[in-house]
């Protein structure tokens, strides 16, 4: 059995953490089969559905081999380059979250574009009480995300937050029943799916860039849409349905 399961679709794939036995943990030979994926992708740009089989997301990396790495493999930013290429990917990515998403799981889910949980979710950092840091993207894009004092209070004190907490602070981007949760990401992928594929892209881009870039990125990358045959049918159309 593959560690993930790779449904493809014309505009959207849906990734399937499969090692339900483990509460989906986070070994090396998932990251390399989520690497292979994202080669897919980065390919064939398309928007990814993220999910674990099971009642779990992702319980965290798995502390078996976790245990065994040293300072070299900490350097060789095993599972930190993964989720940087994730974040990096040229469409959206949603992240469905079922159970736990806590460690490397949660930082997982953070480096997608969106997140959906159930009622059953709860996300959260405990690598302090395991002698090591969310050293996978936790430490720096939480922060982003939830603001610096929620992010402390999860990375330094340890606090798991409930689905309704990380609802309420638009970590999570809606919660639903656990059968309904595949239902409601490809709703998800079906709004931005309808958006012109090329301004989806771009926009991600010109959002993610460095500060110091703008607006010069933005002003590039609207060229590059104003030239497009997709942008004055889009227009046209609209001109047309108001008129």
């Amino acid at each position: 059995m593959t560690s993930l399961i790779v449904e493809e679709g014309e505009d959207r794939v849906v990734w399937r953490l499969n090692r339900p036995e483990v509460r989906n943990a986070i070994d090396r030979e998932l990251v390399a089969r989520l690497h292979e994926a994202c080669a897919a992708v980065e390919e064939e740009p398309r928007v990814v559905l993220l999910t674990g089989e099971g009642s779990t997301f992702a319980a965290g990396a798995d502390i078996a081999q976790l245990r065994e790495r040293d300072l070299y493999d900490a350097l060789r930013g095993i599972n930190s380059k993964l989720f940087e290429r994730i974040h990096r990917l040229p469409m959206p990515t949603v992240a469905l979250l079922d159970g736990y998403a806590l460690g490397g799981g949660a930082e997982l889910a953070y480096a997608c574009d969106f997140r959906i949980g159930t009622p059953a979710t709860r996300i959260g950092n405990p690598e302090t009480g395991l002698g090591i840091l969310a050293a996978a993207g936790a430490a720096w894009r939480l922060a982003e995300l939830v603001g610096e004092p929620l992010a402390k209070e999860i990375l330094l004190a340890g606090r798991v937050l409930t689905a309704e907490e990380a609802h309420a602070v638009r970590l999570l981007n809606e919660v639903v029943e656990p059968e309904e949760l595949l239902a409601a990401g490809h709703r998800l992928a079906d709004r931005i799916t309808a958006r012109a594929p090329l301004a989806t892209r771009l926009t991600k881009a010109v959002f993610h860039a460095p500060r110091g870039a703008h607006p010069f990125v933005d002003d590039v990358a609207q060229a590059v849409l104003f030239e497009t045959e997709e942008k004055h049918m889009r227009m046209t159309a609209f001109l047309e349905r108001r008129s």
